[in-house]
This record gives structure tokens, sequence and C-alpha cells, in this order.
């Protein structure tokens, strides 16, 4: 597949859903990334281990935003698609008694390793597994928290299959804990007002609705031969298969898994330039639109529950509040560099975007998607 062709693989029987294809595929390109991941100093690997209180930016805004992170204190954390870990470490040091970071790909998970016994965090423990395999990869056990960090939905092909994981993985009482990308900003192309393929900030039009905000059974099919971190390394293994759910599918899917959902709060920012040239920093690698931020739900915290009693039907109600809107901090002037200048991790005072930081403008992106034009896609950049 070369970068002037649309991809075919989604009318592919091989590129459904029910395949294992997507695993293969998506596996391969998270392979191909993680040691340049681990090098990039976009992670900041080295300030972690030099740093004991260092966490992640995208930990740091789950404990200082609404609905809010809360204690970790004593608790047994499962972290679903963990990549090199640097979130993962960040929970552990939150204070959580146990953690458990699970990925699909070996190279992360050995690259989470060093970096986790190098901070003297050698006690966690890391699993390869896709997330719908967990409960059996994870021999059964149940945690106090499933931690689900930003841009990790995406790579699933079934929002329901994923709730099911949730709840089985959870012990009566536990919480999930998801911030992810919303479906509305996913559904937003880049739309470029030039034919290039690599495009500066002030080459960007207006964004425009290009991709399906619903779950459809046949995956996005890119091919991309960058990444969201800066770095030299180049990229064999390009090409992803990715699904966005909507929120009521999110929610939906949650509620019939038998959790209570808790919260549900919209932010107006994202931890990445996810629209070049449209989107301000607001704080350290923290993104709104520059122009009426109030258009975009560009992400989403939810939390939920799994009750003690759960009735035969594995039914949960819905508790308030239902849902509520973050109206953001106040927009600062657009910066002309939107790179982040500073590691994306943090002591006291956070400064990161962490593992789930998406493919940002100074990646040599060459996007081809099966359902649209060619576009600088906003997508994800985390694991199945």
């Amino acid at each position: 597949m070369n970068d002037t062709q649309l991809s075919t693989a989604a009318t592919s029987p091989t590129a459904t859903a029910g395949s294992e294809e997507y695993l293969r595929v998506n596996k391969a390109n998270w392979d191909d990334r993680a040691v340049a991941h681990a090098a990039s100093p976009d992670y900041s690997v080295q300030h972690f281990i030099d740093h004991p209180d260092a966490i992640s930016r995208v930990v740091r805004f789950d404990v200082e935003h609404a609905p809010g992170l809360g204690s970790l204190d004593g608790l047994d954390v499962v972290h679903l698609q963990c990549h090199i870990g640097t979130d993962t470490l960040s929970l552990k040091r939150l204070g959580a008694q146990r953690v458990t970071g699970v990925d699909l790909s070996p190279k992360s998970l050995e690259e989470a390793r060093r970096i986790a016994a190098a901070a003297g965090h050698g006690d966690i423990e890391y699993v390869e597994s896709d997330v719908y395999s967990a409960p059996e990869a994870l021999g059964g056990r149940q945690f106090d928290l499933v931690y689900t960090g930003i841009g990790a939905l995406c790579w699933l092909p079934s929002i329901e299959r994923w709730a099911q994981v949730v709840a089985a993985l959870l012990k009566p009482g536990g919480r999930l804990f998801i911030r992810e990308g919303h479906p509305m900003l996913w559904a937003m192309g880049d739309h470029p007002a030039t034919t290039k393929r690599t495009l500066r900030d002030d080459e960007f039009t207006t964004p425009a609705v290009e991709f399906p905000y619903f779950e459809q059974e046949q995956p996005l099919v890119f091919d991309d031969g960058g990444t969201y971190v800066e770095t030299g390394h180049e990229f064999t293994a390009n090409v992803t298969h990715e699904w966005n759910h909507g929120l009521g599918e999110v929610v939906t899917a949650l509620l019939n898994a038998g959790l209570r959902l808790d919260a549900l709060v919209e932010h107006q920012s994202v931890p990445w330039n996810a629209l070049p040239g449209q989107m301000v920093e607001i704080e350290p690698n923290e993104w709104q639109l520059a122009e009426n931020p109030a258009r975009l739900a560009a992400t989403y915290t939810l939390t939920a529950t799994k009750p003690a009693d759960v009735d035969d039907a594995g039914s949960a109600r819905l508790t308030a509040p239902e849902a509520s809107a973050s109206q953001g901090p106040r927009r600062r002037r657009h910066r002309t560099n939107p790179r982040p200048e500073r590691p994306d991790v943090c002591s006291v005072s956070p400064c990161g975007a962490g593992e789930h930081a998406r493919r940002t403008p100074w990646s040599e992106s060459t996007r081809s998607c099966t359902t649209g034009p060619r576009s600088s896609r906003n997508r994800p950049a985390n694991r199945p």
C-alpha cells in the first residue's frame, strides 16, 4: 500500500471486526514504534527514572479535573492498553498497592518493564494480551479499579465486548475510570486546503465531519509512516485498523454489562494538537479550539461502578450526575509552534502527554483512509 492510494483493506473479509486481522496489523504497528517512543524526549523516560514523584500529564489531568481519579491508596489496579507504562507507573506512584499493565505489544511491554525497574517499581506486573482476552490472561483476577487512558477505545471493534471485559475484571464495588477522545472529535477530518500530504498549520481550513461517529463493522484503515512523538526513526509497519464508538454506545454498553454510571464529564480540551492550525495550547499539553471552543467536545471522562448486587438481567441504573460539560480554562493566544517545549512528565506540577498522546503535527504522516479523502488524521495512538 503506497501513500497515494486509498486502502482497500476495509472491504476485505479479513478486515472486519469479527476477524483477528486487526490484532496482527495493530500489534505490528505498535511493536515497530515501542523502542522509538521510549527513546523519544517526548516521553521523558529518564525524568521518570530520576524523579521518584514524577507522574504523567495524562494521569495528572485525571487527578485534577472533574470527576477526578480519586484516591488509589491500597487499591489493586489494572491498566488496560498500557503501552510503555509511564501512566501505569504513575498509578503506582499515586498509592496503588498493586498495579498490573496489559498490552498487546510485547515490544512495548519490554520497554515498560525496563522503565519500571529502573524507576524503582519492578513490582509492577505487565501481561501481554489484547483487551478481549484480558480476563483469561489475568487468570480470572478481579480489581478495585480498571483504568483506561486516553486513546484506547478506537483500537477496539466492539464496544459491547469491551464493556463485558471491564465488568469481568472488576470486583463487586470496583470502579472504571476512563478519559477518552470524544467520538465527535474522532469524526472530524483535518480538511486540508491543499492536496499536499504533509501540511503546515496555516494550510488547514475548518475541520469537517469526514468519518463515522458510530461504530461500524468494518474498520477505518490508515497508512501512516509517522508517529506522535519526535523521532528520526523510520517505521515499516504503518497500517492500522481503527473504529469510532458513539458516546451513547459507550454508555449503553456499560449499562448492559451491569455497571452503574457515576459520572460523565465532557471536556473542551485534548492532550495533543488534534486539529493543527485550529487549536491553541491552553496549558502545557492541553489544546482546544482557538475560536469558540464550546463548539467541540474534544474528550470525555467517564466513571462507573460494578454494583455489589447486580440484578439477574445485568442492568444498572443511571445515577446523577448523568452528564456535565466542562467549560475549560480561558483561551490563550495561538502559538506559532505547537510542538511541546518541555518533557511530558511532571513531578509536583504536570507537564506531559503520557503514553496516549496522538499523532502530532510534526510527524511525517502519510495516511490514506478507506472511507473518505486523504487526510492528516487526528486519530489516537493507543493499543488494542
